[in-house]
Order: C-alpha cells, then sequence, then structure tokens
C-alpha cells in the first residue's frame, strides 16, 4: 500500500516579473470572425461556447470580419475613435496635473478606452452604469458631459459639485446616468442588480450596467448578485474588466487561469460573453447585444472583457515592482486605439493627417478645460471646498447639535 503525498497548497503567481517578459500562453484567444452569435433570447446554457472563446471583429489587417462585425454609420465610428482618444489625451493631462500636485490622486485607464468608449454608444437615455474608477470613457464618450465639470470633481475645488465628499476620479453624474463610484468595487454589482429589479418591477424599459475589475470577482458581494440577477431575470449587463491586474496583484490569484471568469456567470444560469476588449467593434457588438438581451426581458448577460491595464494602477503605484516595464507592448491583444484608427484607415474614413488634427484639438481642448476648472481652485492655492459644507444635504433643518458642531469648528 503506497503512503500518500502530503498535501500541498497552490498559491497562484503571476506569469510575468520584472524585467522579464510575460508569457501571455494563459489567455485562450480565437481568431477574429470565429466566434457564432446567437440570437438575443438563447437560453444561458446555450452561451457556454461564447464564456471560452474570445468575440473578436478586427483581423490583423484592420478588416471587420465574422458574424459579430456590426453595421455602424462611418460618422460613429470616427466619434468612437475620438473618443478614445480624447480619454487617453485627458488620462494623460490629468496625470501631469496630479505631478504638478494640483489634484491629490489620478487613476488612468490607459490601454482599456475602447471598452467605455464603445458601450456607452449601446446605452439610452435613463439608463444607470453603475462603474467602477477606470470608466472615464463611459463619461468621455457623450457630448452632454462638460470636462470642465470632471475636472473640478479631481480636484475638490470650489466648482465641484460633489462639494469634495468623494475621493479624485470616483465620479458621480446622475444626469449622464453614471452612479456614484464606491472604492469597495464589488458593491457595484450588486446594486446594479436592485436598480435593474427596480426598473423591472416598474414596468420601465430602462437598464442598469454594472462594472468591477477581474479581483473584485473574489468578494462575495459578486456571487450574490450574480445569484439575484439569474433568479429574478434582472435586466442587466455584468460587466467584468479583466485588465490582468488587480494593484499589484495578478488575475490569477481571483481565479484568472484556471478558467474565464465569464464561465461563472454560466455557472450560475446567466448568459455569458468572453470579448476582445481591445476591439472597439467587438465591444460594441456585444454591448448592443447584451443590451437588446435586457430590454426584451430575456434576462442578464455577463460580459468579461480581456483587456490590459497599460499604467500603473494609480499614480500611488510603482508597476515596475511587480511586472516587466514593456508588458503592455508585449500584451496579444495590441492597442485599442491603433486597431480603430488601421480599421477606418482601411475603409477610407480616416488618414495619419486626421489623427494628427484630432489629436492636437483634443490637446487644446482638454487644456482649455483644465485651465477653466483651475479658476475655480487647486490644491496649490487651497481654494478647496470649504469644510462648512460637511453638515449641509444631511437633515432638511439642521439639528441644534451640528449646529454647535459647525460653530465650534469655526466655519
Amino acid at each position: 500500500m503506497s503512503t500518500p503525498q502530503a498535501l500541498r497548497l497552490h498559491v497562484p503567481e503571476p506569469s510575468g516579473r520584472p524585467g522579464c517578459k510575460t508569457d501571455f500562453s494563459y489567455l485562450p484567444l480565437s481568431p477574429a470572425g470565429a466566434v457564432r452569435r446567437p440570437s438575443v433570447d438563447s437560453t444561458p446554457f446555450e452561451t457556454n461556447d461564447l464564456a471560452y472563446g474570445l468575440i473578436r471583429v478586427l483581423d490583423g489587417k484592420g478588416a471587420a470580419v465574422g458574424p459579430w462585425a456590426p453595421q455602424i454609420d462611418p460618422v460613429r465610428l470616427r466619434k468612437g475613435l475620438r473618443s478614445m482618444l480624447k480619454t487617453r489625451v485627458f488620462d494623460s493631462r490629468m496625470l501631469i496635473a496630479q505631478r504638478q500636485k494640483k489634484l491629490s490622486f489620478y487613476m488612468q485607464s490607459l490601454g482599456e478606452e475602447a471598452i467605455g468608449a464603445a458601450h456607452s454608444f449601446a446605452l439610452q437615455p435613463g439608463d444607470m452604469c453603475f462603474p467602477t474608477y477606470r470608466q472615464q470613457s463611459l463619461l468621455l464618450a457623450r457630448d452632454d458631459v462638460s470636462m470642465v465639470e470632471l475636472i473640478c470633481q479631481l480636484m475638490s475645488n470650489e466648482g465641484d459639485v460633489l462639494k469634495g465628499r468623494q475621493l479624485p476620479v470616483m465620479y458621480s453624474y446622475k444626469r449622464a446616468g453614471f452612479f456614484t463610484i464606491s472604492g469597495n468595487l464589488a458593491t457595484q454589482f450588486i446594486q446594479a442588480v436592485g436598480w435593474a429589479m427596480a426598473s423591472a418591477i416598474k414596468g420601465d424599459t430602462k437598464i442598469a450596467s454594472a462594472w468591477i475589475g477581474d479581483g473584485a470577482t473574489a468578494e462575495s458581494d459578486f456571487n450574490t448578485a450574480l445569484t439575484f440577477a439569474h433568479v429574478y431575470r434582472a435586466p442587466v449587463i455584468l460587466n467584468v474588466v479583466n485588465n490582468q491586474w488587480a494593484i499589484s496583484t495578478f488575475q490569477a490569484i481571483a481565479g484568472g487561469e484556471a478558467t474565464t471568469f465569464a464561465a461563472r456567470g454560466v455557472g450560475c444560469g446567466i448568459a455569458s460573453l468572453r470579448v476582445d476588449g481591445n476591439d472597439f467593434l467587438a465591444v460594441y457588438a456585444a454591448s448592443q447585444w447584451a443590451a437588446e438581451r435586457a430590454r426584451g426581458n430575456h434576462g442578464p448577460t455577463m460580459i468579461e472583457w480581456v483587456t490590459y491595464r497599460g499604467g500603473p494602477h494609480s499614480t500611488s503605484d510603482d508597476p515596475s515592482k511587480y511586472r516587466p516595464a514593456d508588458d503592455w507592448q508585449h500584451f496579444p491583444l495590441g492597442d485599442p486605439i491603433a486597431r480603430m484608427k488601421q480599421h477606418l484607415i482601411g475603409i477610407g474614413e480616416w488618414s495619419d493627417a486626421q489623427h494628427e488634427q484630432t489629436q492636437a484639438e483634443l490637446e487644446a481642448e482638454v487644456l482649455a478645460a483644465l485651465k477653466e476648472a483651475e479658476g475655480f481652485g487647486t490644491l496649490l492655492d487651497g481654494r478647496i471646498t470649504s469644510p462648512a459644507t460637511m453638515f449641509e444635504d444631511v437633515y432638511k433643518d439642521m439639528p441644534e447639535h451640528l449646529r454647535r458642531q459647525r460653530q465650534e469648528l469655526g466655519v
């Protein structure tokens, strides 16, 4: 009789190390156009294979191929590219502003611009997004959202409509369907499901779109949200942005190498898709499919967006401590802006000259918005929201104990 071996605990580790090229072979990829497109009323079980493949539209030459290739007006395609460029320019300028100590903190969405920009095109007025702190492209893709207002929120200055009550990048924009961001990301999922259930109970046509990262799938709120979404067939899109890193923790820690994150949705009885998040057309097509499914009362959809966080987790992070400096350049799905540019040039709707001109226009637009926002104050000049506002908007009529506390504070 053989002696049983001692059990060993498996501890997942990053595929890459600082100074070493990351091995991305763990990513199961599918060729562009190879994944089938089912009807929006398919059962969750019928999407099982879609949770393991990868929905892609743009091939290596920039052509749109396969059943997921959407029919989009060229004007909207150009707007999509402009929205991604705008987001990248905005991020770059805000990062500089943070280094100049004009704001305390910032988080880029470098390499992930296609996800929010394309997804926003599939939503309608009245829909509600429950985002994380890396979906600024959902707002920047819209024409009715002022960059000045966003920057004032970042600076917590006298023009901040939130009165300095939120951390920078944690925007709140009710009129744009952008629910207040929570730093505890997994809460967004369960709140979005509840909002969607309420919409259905009221007989409304509005849907919810929830967002978390790969790391937050390890939280209990993620699983609770999936259970409620499945049982009540909530009209919600459950987005998991798999950008490979949760701060300095590789996505394998949350189980990303053992199976796909999309597979967890199918396991909970939810239609699930796994999508190339750096392919603007694939993101748009999958978002449209999920939105139509929700609005048609066919149930929720979970989507895993496969992408890569090109920059640091935040301005407080040094990614060179845990991954190679050039990791993003080796990521097999490429740069979403470069891929969309190649597609538009290929169909005769863009050129290098247009790209350079648009880049310059956006640089000027963002810089002008920054200067206007600085007129309301920055951290450097101390023109921030008055501490007196912390006593406001809590009670209709301020109680005596708060009145005394405000007097003691001398504001």
